[in-house]
């Protein structure tokens, strides 16, 4: 197997949710909301993928200005391919994107939390969250 990593290629609406179907992510993503993943995929400023000849095994889905923030709001790699270094690729190709002064964000399930910590990542207790059907007051 040789993995093929790319940057902003087209990945469809179909593949992302396919992706997200076998990995572990799909299960906190609104994958049966089509209308929603569309604009997931289509609005992201920069997307790294990794490829098994056509078939979409990994992607590293952020938005970001380039320059001081990346949030990378996507990590999903297929459950066959992990334990192999592509998420960890992954996320070394979007830093390495990335200009010098720029963090790379995430906001990571509790299960993942000692996976981040053991590839660098430091843990921010600052991180706060407004709900789309919550108002700001």
């Amino acid at each position: 197997m040789e993995v093929e990593f790319k940057i902003n290629v087209s990945v469809s609406t179909d593949q992302f949710i396919e992706l997200l179907e076998r990995s572990t992510l799909g299960e906190r993503r609104p994958i049966h909301d089509r209308e929603c993943m569309e604009g997931m995929i289509a609005n992201s400023n920069l997307v790294v993928s990794a490829w098994d000849g056509d078939t979409l095994v990994g992607i590293a889905r952020s938005v970001t200005d380039f320059h001081y923030a990346c949030y990378l709001s996507d990590l999903a790699v297929a459950s066959s391919y992990q334990r192999l270094g592509i998420g960890k690729a992954l996320q070394a190709k979007t830093q390495a994107e990335l200009g010098p002064h720029c963090k790379l964000i995430l906001l990571a399930a509790p299960a993942a939390n000692d996976y981040y910590e053991h590839i660098g990542f430091t843990q921010n207790p600052r991180c706060w969250v407004l709900d789309r059907d919550t108002s700001v007051s």
